[in-house]
């Protein structure tokens, strides 16, 4: 069952959200959706890792949160989760595209960072993912050329 997100106004102060609009957000839930996800392009953050993934469709977003067992008891692992829940449900409609899968994996920082440091690194993670003319392997810092094959 799709969950409404909340899209800010851009007239509204920085840290003070308006509801301008309810867009969809799909939920990833399958293992072989968060694995199919692990494999596109990687973008570390402090807070959490955004890895994305192109299905090839024109479907809404689809978003899947997880938190290992890494970052703490069951308690901190469900904050960390619920933090990144509304960081994706503040963002702009716009900057999640269609047709794309994404993860985000929740670190430890996540427990301490300002709310607004989280929401402008997810802006900044979604930035350098889609810039025009960048492929996966360019978005996730590799250098170009390196996933080629032999030579010859």
């Amino acid at each position: 069952m799709p969950v409404a997100r909340v899209v800010a106004s851009a007239s509204a102060p920085e840290s003070t959200w308006v509801a301008a609009r309810l867009v969809p957000m799909e939920r990833l839930k399958q293992r072989a959706d968060f694995v199919a996800a692990a494999g596109g392009a990687k973008i570390p953050a402090a807070a959490f890792v955004l890895q994305a993934r192109d299905r090839g469709d024109n479907d809404p977003a689809r978003v899947g949160f997880t938190v290992s067992k890494k970052v703490g008891g069951a308690v901190e692992r469900n904050r960390v989760r619920r933090r990144l829940r509304e960081v994706v449900r503040l963002s702009a409609a716009e900057r999640l595209h269609a047709g794309t899968d994404y993860v985000l994996i929740g670190r430890r920082p996540a427990l301490d960072l300002p709310f607004d440091r989280m929401v402008e690194d997810f802006a900044g993670a979604l930035g350098r993912l889609h810039k025009t003319g960048r492929g996966a392997n360019q978005a996730a810092g590799m250098r170009p050329g390196a996933m080629k094959g032999p030579i010859g």
